[in-house]
């Protein structure tokens, strides 16, 4: 930051820029103490999630705070969505580089106020920080939930149908499309691949009615066989999933119909926050009908079964039951 703002200093900048987005949470104080006080109304609980992004790891243009603030505040909203719960508040810690302007900051503020708009969310607290880069993102997202509603990874049974909300590898083959790794499709199928990697869509309104029936959920950060490795993990079970039956978008479709290999992807390509649940067969109406409701596909692609010594977590199969070999479970950082 190196201009007249840094000068200023931190606190002039957190006055300037995110004091007004904590105004609409009498308890964040203005952003003027070292902690935000909320009430927490009788029989709820308070959601706690955090996520980090760090630039040229979650976003390939660190000139775009735009997308910036959307993908950070909205993969924490997911968390909260996968839980069922209801979002509240957010805390923001900045890492900036010297080369990030007081105009960088004024954007990204910008950005966030829309965000919280969309999503009736508040800035309540957090810290920033000078570094030599690169630049750095944490989000710490709170919820608020009906005492014994909550959504976990650990709910899942034998026999339990696997559920994905929207579509599946969009961000994944964005990512792609931003690296020029993709075929030829048309323009508006890889602008709709990078708007899906840029701007993910946190599915909250799922997660509140997921409540008495799903049994466990997650959301698909680091890809739809890790993230269902988990579910199963936690849960002490197997599962096997269809590739025929995971839902793509027409983007992704094209991507298909263009001979790319598409199936990694879809099957290990992370950052599309989808909701991944399990539920009972006998909720399958009451999903279906749920689905009709919010206007949003929910595919079954699969089942969970008993979990044992030597067996494999996720099987994914093709349409004769043949296994397809999965070379990476999804995306890791270590």
């Amino acid at each position: 930051m190196r201009d007249k703002q840094r000068k200023n200093g931190e606190f002039e900048i957190i006055s300037r820029f995110f004091a007004p987005l904590a105004k609409a949470e009498p308890g964040a104080f203005a952003l003027t103490d070292d902690a935000a006080v909320l009430v927490i109304e009788p029989g709820h609980r308070l959601v706690v999630t955090t996520d980090t992004i760090v630039a040229g790891v979650h976003f390939v243009d660190a000139g775009r705070p735009d997308r910036i603030a959307a993908k950070s505040l909205r993969v924490n909203l997911s968390d909260l969505a996968a839980m069922g719960a209801k979002p509240r508040a957010y805390t923001l810690c900045l890492a900036l580089p010297d080369n990030i302007a007081s105009d960088w900051v004024g954007r990204f503020a910008e950005a966030l106020a829309a965000e919280q708009e969309v999503f009736r969310v508040t800035l309540i607290g957090g810290d920033m920080v000078a570094t030599p880069g690169p630049l750095t993102l944490t989000l710490c997202a709170l919820g608020d939930i009906g005492e014994g509603r909550e959504l976990r990874r650990s709910g899942g049974r034998p026999g339990d149908v696997v559920y994905v909300s929207g579509a599946i590898g969009d961000a994944a083959l964005g990512l792609r499309a931003l690296r020029g790794k993709l075929p030829a499709i048309a323009k508006h199928h890889r602008q709709a691949l990078v708007e899906r990697y840029h701007f993910p869509r946190p599915r909250i309104e799922l997660g509140l009615r997921l409540g008495g029936l799903a049994r466990a959920a997650t959301d698909v950060s680091d890809g739809l066989v890790a993230d269902l490795a988990h579910i199963c993990a936690a849960s002490g079970t197997v599962a096997e999933v269809r590739a025929a039956e995971i839902p793509l978008s027409a983007a992704g479709r094209s991507v298909a119909a263009a001979g790319a290999e598409w199936i990694p992807a879809v099957l290990t390509g992370g950052d599309d926050y989808e909701l991944l649940f399990t539920a009972p067969p006998a909720s399958g109406e009451a999903i279906a009908s749920l689905a009709r409701q919010l206007k949003l596909p929910l595919t079954a692609i699969g089942r969970l079964r008993e979990g044992g010594k030597g067996k494999k977590s996720v099987r994914v199969v093709d349409e004769k039951g043949a296994e397809i070999a999965v070379s990476a479970g999804g995306y890791r950082h270590f």
